[in-house]
């Protein structure tokens, strides 16, 4: 039974689970687009949008909690709100989209997709 529980664990205990999605959210901020699984992407999506909506407040606090979120990677939470931010200030929420694509025929068949930022230049 799945009573209260809220998040998928990917078979990882916390700090891998944590450490997974920051570099994904690091490749997904440095290339645009990045291919995974569904079900990271879906879990992805949460973490990325937090991210853009905080990168959208120009503060130093905000810039601080972005590195911080990011674990020091400074030139990724750079570009973050200083290249993508911007591009979604009118948006309130939405700022990826996920395209399905075939099962991986290689390997355990799983369901792979493409997570983008929906206005990312260099499409």
């Amino acid at each position: 039974m799945r009573h209260r529980v809220k998040t998928k664990s990917f078979h990882r205990p916390k700090e891998q689970r944590e450490a997974l999605f920051i570099n994904l959210a690091k490749s997904l901020i440095e290339h645009g687009r990045i291919q995974t699984t569904t079900q990271k992407a879906k879990a992805l999506r949460s973490f990325v949008e937090k991210l853009v909506t905080l990168a959208k407040e120009d503060t130093i606090h905000s810039k601080r909690l972005l590195t911080q979120r990011l674990r020091g990677d400074i030139k990724s939470a750079t570009k973050l709100y200083k290249e993508i931010a911007p591009l979604f200030k009118d948006r309130n929420g939405g700022y990826t989209r996920i395209y399905k694509l075939e099962r991986r025929r290689v390997g355990d068949g799983g369901e792979e997709s493409i997570i983008e930022f929906v206005d990312f230049p260099g499409k």
